[in-house]
């Protein structure tokens, strides 16, 4: 049961959030609409158009998908973990500095990841010898 709440169901949440943020970003891509966007400060709406406008925003939604996939799959989910850890971080800034309604999501996101990182905190630890 302990695994389950620290481990399964962390994992799970963390890949539906960022298997509907790749399904979004393709259906951007694929559309020019979204089909969900969350109320978003003007300066966030601006970052989110340059992003949108490079070859990043693929980029970032690949990862995304494989991240999510990773999670979701239960195939080798560290990885998973270490593919979204940047995007995670620029989440995090992104509402702290130009979206700050958009906190409680960036608080979820960093509570799941911290969750994970400690439970697969093995898997990483040769990548601090």
């Amino acid at each position: 049961m302990k695994n389950v709440l620290l481990v399964t169901v962390p994992r799970i949440l963390l890949g539906l959030l960022f298997l509907v943020s790749a399904v979004d970003g393709f259906w951007w891509m694929a559309t020019g609409n979204h089909l969900i966007h969350p109320p978003t400060s003007e300066q966030g709406l601006a970052f989110e158009a340059a992003l949108q406008g490079s070859f990043v925003w693929p980029m970032v939604k690949v990862v995304n998908l494989t991240g999510a996939l990773s999670l979701l799959t239960n195939i080798a989910p560290a990885f998973g973990l270490a593919l979204i850890a940047p995007i995670m971080t620029v989440i995090v800034f992104f509402h702290l500095v130009l979206n700050p309604q958009g906190l409680p999501v960036a608080i979820i996101l960093v509570v799941l990841g911290l969750m994970l990182v400690f439970a697969y905190r093995g898997r990483y630890a040769a990548l601090f010898r």
